[in-house]
């Protein structure tokens, strides 16, 4: 992620240099793209730190949510650094208009060629990571959905601003090159909206998948001493790690070691079957004992006539 963060500081210098020089709004919004993305490696990579961090007092669940959080600032990131500044250099270029030198567009479109290359790389290689860790399961990792979106929309953006520059170059219009800051920013906006959604889900307390919770549920049910299943629940607490609580019933005529017996074998069952189920909780209840509690007479209830 360090070689990804120095390529994207070369590539953002890159493109403000060959944008103010040659007068380009869709080169100074490719620009504006890197520098967001340069700033979300940094808060990536604050993130992968901070994240493996052990559980203590104050946290006793542990930091893996700090991950969710660092994914969350950097989709604020690429909303007001890429997708607000692409969207002012449309609208500036629409309104006061630029005129580019034959020399310009080739410097801008040399160093769009550049970056073309390096983000097609990164990119290359970030979907080889997703391969590597399971396919669609690996972009569960928010770290590194961020950085796939990053480097799919750099290497569109890239694209959109060259082909505003060749039509602004073919035809002397810059409405071309306008439009290709506005699609940048509509791109990044887009981009922003579903990583945020995404981070936001799991900051406030994501259950797991569905697939785990069914496992978790048909391992309960198929303990004999378990009556019923009352109530199941889970949330990530991170990349790996989740929390299950569950409320059942126990069958009737267990003393209390055989409970304890009981509660301990099935933590130890659902580590076993789930392993990211870091943080086990059992409410076990009678539901003799329950009933006889919620009668009438325990709770002072009487009846008339």
């Amino acid at each position: 992620m360090l070689v990804a963060l120095g390529a994207n500081l070369v590539i953002a210098i890159a493109k403000a240099v060959g944008g103010l020089l040659a007068g380009s709004p869709a080169l100074l919004s490719e620009a504006a793209h890197s520098v967001a993305d340069s700033l979300n490696e940094v808060f990536l990579l604050a993130a992968l730190r901070r994240s493996r961090r052990p559980a203590d007092r104050r946290h006793p669940f542990g930091y893996g949510k700090e991950r969710f959080f660092w994914s969350l600032l950097a989709a604020v990131g690429i909303f007001v650094m890429g997708g607000c500044f692409s969207f002012y250099q449309g609208v500036e270029a629409l309104r006061t208009g630029t005129e580019e030198k034959f020399s310009g567009y080739v410097a801008g479109l040399a160093v769009l060629g550049l970056a073309l290359l390096a983000e097609g790389a990164s990119l290359l290689r970030a979907l080889h990571q997703v391969r590597r860790q399971g396919g669609k399961a690996g972009l569960r990792d928010p770290a590194l959905r961020t950085v796939v979106a990053e480097d799919g929309t750099a290497v569109l953006g890239v694209v959109l601003a060259a082909l505003g520059m060749v039509l602004h170059m073919v035809t002397g219009q810059v409405v071309w090159e306008a439009c290709a800051s506005l699609a940048i920013g509509v791109l990044l906006v887009f981009v922003a909206y579903r990583l945020g959604r995404e981070a936001r889900d799991q900051l406030i307390g994501e259950a797991a998948d569905p697939q785990t919770g069914a496992r978790i549920c048909a391992l309960l049910q198929a303990q004999p001493e378990i009556d019923s299943v009352e109530a199941l629940f889970t949330m990530k607490t991170g990349l790996d790690s989740a929390l299950v609580a569950a409320r059942v019933d126990l069958a009737p005529g267990l003393d209390s070691e055989q409970v304890e017996e009981v509660a301990v074998r099935i933590k130890r069952s659902i580590a076993h079957t789930v392993p990211e189920a870091d943080q086990i909780f059992l409410d076990v209840t009678d539901r003799l004992a329950r009933e006889a509690a919620e009668s009438p007479a325990a709770t002072g209830e009487r009846g008339g006539a």
